[in-house]
């Protein structure tokens, strides 16, 4: 089978596609490179001994997608390609409602054109916004606290609206908690191009001494040590739970929800102490202000993908401290090594 895998350069996209073409899949990845790395996908081929199509582009550009579709017989598409970062998203909610939800759109056309019906979608516990308990099922209300968890959010509406006006759409939503540590062979990881959004890379650049500190944004949650709790997910156990998605999907389910979490919360804290375990040195950090739009603490439920796909995490925290340790001091500068 082929499988179209949008933003499958990036982080996220590059270990699931490790995880496809190990279970034999074709794999063309379409990515316009924003805030990922062609060489990650060279690496890619590395680790598997297997050959990936790369094409670089956009979402937005509906001519090179069907070039695309006709091109090659697609059997589902695996969605990543998307703006990810809370932050930017609340200063630049323009830019992350045309990439976010204009590009799907975009792609969910040029799918329907060529009658590729089976997508899984990369959505995220953001659309939750700031639950009122937990741990959070796929049944609680939703409601996002920044335009990023925005445009996730009506991505999914889109999608319930499409598969309700054409049941013959299959579609699963994958909402993730918080995706953290790097492939064990240590040669692919998370690779921010700019400033980390995320927890991980900031410690370990941190630790490689391309950071002065951590800055822990607030120290006055309502959480076990101050610091904001959040369900951090080893990313190849998040990449096969696409590939559960996708055997899902063969079954025709329609439209299906599923958290991809641990169920476990963790605080940064908590975090840093294990990376310092890992790497063997103390993590120099600086408490700052809370950050406008985040919340005390977000875990899952994952009983329903336990259920439904027969998946769940299987890295502790201490895989993911040690993984993510690996990739960094393999490669302090990322891929532009």
């Amino acid at each position: 089978m082929t499988i179209l895998v949008t933003g499958g350069a990036g982080y996220i996209g590059s270990h699931t596609v490790v995880e496809l073409l190990n279970a034999g899949a074709n794999v063309v990845v379409l990515d316009n490179l924003s805030n990922s790395s062609v060489e990650s996908l060279r690496r890619v081929e590395e680790i598997t001994g297997k050959s990936v199509t790369f094409v670089q582009g956009d979402i937005l550009n509906k001519p090179l997608l069907q070039k695309l579709f006709s091109d090659y017989s697609f059997e589902a598409v695996i969605h990543f390609a998307g703006l990810k970062a809370v932050g930017e998203s609340v200063a630049q909610p323009l830019r992350y409602y045309e990439n976010n939800v204009t590009g799907t759109v975009i792609l969910c056309q040029v799918m329907a054109e060529y009658k590729v019906k089976n997508l899984v979608f990369s959505s995220s516990a953001t659309v939750y916004g700031d639950p009122a308990s937990l741990p959070i099922t796929e049944e609680f209300p939703t409601g996002a606290t920044n335009p990023y968890g925005q445009s996730k959010l009506m991505v999914e509406h889109i999608l319930a609206d499409l598969h309700h006006s054409d049941n013959s759409w299959n579609i699963a939503r994958l909402r993730y908690f918080n995706p953290v540590g790097a492939h064990a062979s240590g040669r692919i990881g998370e690779d921010p191009n700019d400033i980390p959004n995320n927890l991980m890379p900031f410690i370990s650049q941190v630790a490689v001494g391309k950071r002065e500190y951590l800055s822990v944004f607030g120290d006055d949650y309502n959480t076990h040590d101050g610091t904001g709790v959040r369900d951090y997910i080893h990313v190849v156990d998040l990449a096969m739970g696409h590939l559960k998605a996708l055997d899902k999907l063969a079954t025709k389910p329609g439209l299906v929800t599923y958290n991809l979490g641990t169920g476990t919360g963790y605080s940064v804290l908590d975090m840093v102490k294990a990376f310092e375990k890992a790497c063997g040195q103390s993590i120099a950090y600086q408490i700052a202000p809370r950050r406008p739009g985040d919340i005390a603490a977000c875990y899952a439920n994952p009983d329903k993908a336990r259920t439904d796909l027969g998946w769940e995490a299987t890295h502790s925290i201490e895989d993911m401290a040690n993984s993510c340790w690996k990739w960094q001091s393999k490669n302090p500068n990322g891929y532009s090594e």
